[in-house]
């Protein structure tokens, strides 16, 4: 069984030491789904806010680059590329976020963070319109480099 390396031998919370480990190119993409109503996706475009999927885009973006001031322990990382996607489905928003770096840690948390931030503005420029509407789901789609090497979620 693997341990957690967030983790010393006493149990303590510390930060991993990546100063040994090679730059390499890292890549990673996150997703998540954010439940709506069709008739609150239909006011969409109406939005007195301004255009929640561009908001919502650019608050992905922004957060993937913020992402060690958010999570304790993830390493600050010099992203090359970060960029998020925001498509209406018809039962919802889907949300896709990517980023890259040549570094020595990846950006798996860059970019699940630019997912969940982006799903949290679609809600909080959705709200006024309807509190049901649900974040149901955050993940990893994919990512690349690194001594653990690619993933790939597997569709069920």
């Amino acid at each position: 069984m693997k341990k957690l390396s967030h983790y010393d031998r006493a149990g303590s919370p510390r930060m991993v030491d990546v100063s040994a480990k090679p730059e390499t190119k890292r890549t990673a993409r996150a997703y998540a789904f954010v439940r709506i109503a069709p008739r609150v996706l239909a006011k969409l475009p109406d939005n007195p806010k301004g255009n929640p999927l561009e908001i919502a885009r650019i608050a992905g973006i922004a957060a993937a680059k913020k992402t060690s001031e958010l999570i304790p322990l993830c390493h600050p990382l010099m992203l090359s590329h970060a960029d998020v996607e925001v498509t209406v489905a018809k039962d919802g928003v889907r949300i896709t976020a990517s980023a890259a770096t040549t570094a020595q840690t990846g950006v798996e948390m860059e970019a699940l963070t630019a997912a969940a931030v982006a799903a949290l503005t679609v809600y909080d420029m959705t709200k006024a319109l309807d509190k049901s509407i649900s974040i149901e789901t955050v993940h990893l789609l994919e990512k690349t480099g690194g001594k653990s090497g690619d993933y790939r979620r597997k569709v069920r």
